[in-house]
């Protein structure tokens, strides 16, 4: 008797602790920072477009910079990857991400584990700057943090 009472209490507590889990996952809000890759400072974008997961819809609407430059974006339940691209010019021109500025094919989309940003942070690569001066920029992860580096479109990738 007492093996099946302690037997039934350890499959609630097992139930308990997997709703538990699955309520965090379900409201897990990532912090999207987007800063200039050549300052480090905040970038100022019109929009900023959030897709998970390979998909290419959006989480709804196009999201919009806090006063702070900061992005609260809410993730998924099951979302396991992030992309982040913004806009700016009213919307007009898209930023170049820094993590693929020297490849030939800017528009190239990179995508970043929610997991690791979850529980460290990211901070996205940056060949935008000098590897001198980039020391001068480096900003250490922080947990629940993805940083964004971005640039314009030099005068050879205008249209």
């Amino acid at each position: 008797m007492r093996i099946g009472l302690i037997g039934a209490l350890v499959v609630m507590l097992g139930a308990l602790g997997a709703g538990a889990e699955l309520r965090a996952q379900q409201s897990a809000t990532i912090t999207v920072r987007i800063l200039d890759g050549k300052t480090g400072t905040q970038a100022d974008a019109s929009n900023v477009l959030i897709q998970f997961d390979h998909h290419h819809e959006t989480t709804g609407d196009w999201q919009h910079q806090n006063d702070d430059g900061s992005i609260e974006v809410r993730v998924p339940p099951g979302a396991k990857v992030i992309s982040v691209h913004a806009t700016y010019q009213n919307a007009m021109e898209y930023y170049i991400n820094c993590d693929v500025a020297k490849q030939k094919n800017s528009s190239v989309e990179s995508w970043y584990p929610i997991a690791d940003i979850l529980n460290a942070g990211i901070v996205m690569p940056n060949d935008c700057v000098k590897q001198k001066d980039a020391a001068k920029i480096k900003i250490d992860p922080q947990k629940g943090v993805f940083v964004v580096y971005v640039r314009q479109h030099n005068w050879r990738e205008q249209d």
